[in-house]
């Protein structure tokens, strides 16, 4: 733990730039725990703040705006105590803004933040948080590392810390302070949008990864580093019980008693506390009716009391919002039931006015405020933001290196964590393939950074009109094959047709699931119902092309025939930016160690697995490259794909699968943008863009077509 500078010396430096705090620790993390002089010096300073900070001030640093929707003069007015990039956010409303740029906005925030106030009022720095949940992923050139549910396969907790210290210094070159990661959601329904973000449907692996995370992104509590230097503040979330909702939907219910839901998805937060995690975040779903942003026996009884927490609690998206009496710029509900600080991206002004009210007429107790207060000034101290180590971010020791985003080492980590995270699933002896073969790859995956990365890749949603060139500090899936092929004397040829054989050996057939982020990736069963890839192996087997399917998802999905018409299946997940890192398994350079961290469904339905009835393949299941033992044919009935394509034209979020949006002669993705003077923009109804607001110019004409298969309509709206 970095020694903590004498209290004379600290009260005097932190006259104009205050804070520190003490965050203890349960008794099981002993090697965490500050000396109690410590403890006590953290405590006087934290106390002596609070004594010269006004309701507003103390109310501004439980605000948490994102940064598209306030200036650097309303930080300097009201001096929020952190701020947010959204998904789809960047410097100047420029998501693809160059790291440059976001080192800017972070020197200027801060500098906002820290002008002198008047009357010896203490001017406390900000924090910026960043969801960068598979490497610095908004970043453009950053390394994206597998998404979490490949991590899970690897079975590699050392690596996910390795991982956590690469990510932390990307973070640490653009200035930005906090992470809010890692998910430690223990995914027990497939159909969930977020299942890729949890490690397993086993709370042991969760447990273990998600600390592993921790203690890379944060360093180790007894360091002299730890959230200083090349580290940053981690967020363990969401807490609790988000992998336990009913029917697998997002921000919904989980019911059940409550020891047994702590036991199953409350596990892996002792661990995270244990590894010295300074912040977990509030989570949207309910649990037996009642929204976790306002319930005080989970967030104060459970999480501080039986679980010793003393970090901060912030809140998800607007969650505060949503329960029940309360509305997005009026809820002293989740205050008083342990939150911190308010995620209020947008409405902020609102929300903070409210608040201030509420401390004055007494609704919120003085003594309640400065709890929360304390909590963030506490994490600021330990993550050298406050006293006499503060700078503003381009003075950090690895601010603005940015040769250290995708640096040669990061990448080779990356590379070494996808071919970890590959789990071979059916391998008939093509595997692995010859380094002199000629071999035809195909698939909509094999040449798509976009689509391998997966969502929170660049933008929220990632995919879209995300091209190849967005990515420059990567590789695809075809790259690595090619690299392979040509070392080895063979060849690699990328087939746009996903049938021409063209004297192939082997056929490589890249296909899955289309990008997504939480409720958007939502799903009712768990069929896999784009059949382009299915039908490039069937052809190519009846060409007498040996076959390897290469399946990229979020989840385990129901893909018995394309199992069934392939010589070997690998299960990919979605692995970021260095898909060359399949190509070391497929041709045996790397050993297949990765192992399902998810029971694989025999069902298409859509009903939790988790090792029960309707389980193919199990928990720990994945054949090593020797393992060519044939399987069964696998039965190909499914009622689910005999429902057809949704008549559905928008929903989500999202327009339906094949849905094109037009307004005059361009298209308008999702919903998103400007052209044939229409404007669409995102829009929180009730989520995170759950909507649209669109705005017409005079004569304009909005048009949404869906596919042919699905009984045309054309809705046109003017």
């Amino acid at each position: 733990m970095k020694p903590f500078p004498q209290l004379a010396a600290l009260l005097l430096a932190t006259a104009a730039l205050p804070g520190c705090a003490t965050m203890e620790r349960p008794a099981s993390a002993a090697a965490a725990e500050p000396a109690a002089t410590e403890r006590d010096g953290e405590d006087a300073v934290v106390a002596g703040l609070l004594s010269r900070m006004s309701v507003e001030r103390k109310v501004a640093q439980l605000i948490q705006p994102q940064i598209n929707s306030f200036t650097p003069e309303d930080m300097a007015r009201y001096r929020f105590g952190s701020y947010l990039n959204g998904g789809n956010g960047g410097p100047g409303g420029d998501e693809y803004a160059p790291a440059s740029e976001w080192l800017a906005l972070a020197d200027t925030m801060y500098d906002a933040s820290v002008r002198p106030l008047p009357g010896g009022e203490p001017a406390v720095p900000t924090m910026w948080g960043t969801d960068a949940v598979h490497g610095h992923s908004n970043i453009v050139g950053a390394t994206l590392f597998p998404h979490n549910i490949g991590l899970g396969a690897t079975g590699d907790a050392g690596l996910v810390q390795r991982i956590g210290a690469a990510t932390a210094a990307e973070i640490a070159v653009t200035g930005i302070d906090w992470n809010f990661s890692p998910t430690v959601a223990v995914a027990r329904d497939d159909r969930w949008g977020r299942t890729y973000e949890s490690y397993s449907e086993n709370p042991d692996i969760v447990a273990t990864m998600g600390a592993a995370l921790v203690r890379g992104l944060q360093g180790e509590p007894a360091d002299a580093d730890y959230l200083h230097g090349p580290h940053v503040i981690a967020t363990a979330k969401h807490f609790f019980g988000d992998g336990g909702t009913t029917n697998g939907v997002d921000q919904g219910d989980v019911n059940g008693d409550i020891d047994a839901l702590l036991a199953l998805h409350g596990r892996p937060y002792p661990a995270a506390i244990d590894a010295g995690v300074a912040a977990i975040m509030a989570s949207f779903n309910s649990v037996n009716g009642r929204k976790m942003h306002g319930n005080a026996p989970l967030l104060t009884d459970v999480l501080r009391g039986q679980m010793g927490f003393d970090g901060l609690v912030v809140g998800d998206w607007n969650g505060h919002g949503q329960i029940a009496g309360c509305t997005v710029t009026d809820c002293p509900q989740a205050l008083l039931a342990g939150l911190d600080i308010y995620m209020v991206p947008d409405d902020w002004k609102g929300l903070l006015d409210t608040l201030i009210a509420q401390v004055n007429d007494g609704t919120i107790p003085a003594a309640r405020l400065d709890e929360a207060v304390g909590r963030v000034l506490r994490v600021k101290y330990r993550a050298g933001l406050l006293g006499p180590d503060a700078r503003r971010p381009s003075a950090r020791p690895l601010a603005g290196r940015y040769a250290m985003l995708a640096s040669p080492e990061h990448r080779a980590l990356a590379r070494e964590a996808v071919a970890k995270s590959q789990v071979i699933l059916k391998n008939d002896g093509v595997l692995p393939i010859r380094p002199s073969a000629r071999v035809v790859v195909a698939g909509s995956g094999a040449n798509d950074i976009a689509k391998q990365s997966g969502g929170w890749s660049l933008t929220w949603q990632g995919g879209g009109d995300l091209t190849n060139a967005r990515f420059p500090n990567a590789s695809t899936i075809f790259d690595g094959i090619a690299s392979h092929a040509q070392r080895g004397g063979g060849t690699a040829t990328l087939s746009e047709s996903d049938g021409a054989v063209g004297g192939a050996d082997v056929a490589i057939v890249v296909f899955g699931e289309d990008p997504y982020a939480e409720f958007a990736g939502d799903r009712t069963d768990l069929a896999f119902r784009d059949e382009a890839g299915l039908n490039a192996l069937r052809r190519f087997r009846a060409a007498g092309v040996p076959t390897v399917a290469v399946f990229l998802s979020g989840r385990p999905l129901w893909v018995n025939r394309e199992l069934n018409a392939s010589d070997a299946f690998v299960a990919s997940w979605l692995p970021g930016s260095e898909g060359a890192g399949i190509a070391d398994v497929l041709y045996g350079t790397v050993p297949a160690t990765g192992r399902l961290s998810f029971s694989w469904p025999a069902r298409c339905a859509g009903m939790p697995v988790n090792g029960g009835d309707g389980t193919l393949f199990p928990l720990g299941y994945g054949r090593d490259l020797s393992d060519t033992a044939p399987l069964a044919p696998l039965s190909e009935e499914c009622a689910a794909l005999a429902q057809g394509p949704s008549a559905q034209l928008f929903g989500s979020g999202r327009l339906a699968q094949g849905v094109v949006a037009r307004a005059g002669e361009g298209a308008l993705p999702n919903l998103i943008g400007s052209e044939g003077g229409i404007t669409a923009r995102g829009y929180d109804r009730d989520a995170q863009e759950d909507a649209r607001e669109i705005r017409f110019a005079p004569g304009s004409r909005l048009v949404l077509e869906q596919p042919a298969e699905a009984a045309p309509i054309a809705s046109r709206i003017r």
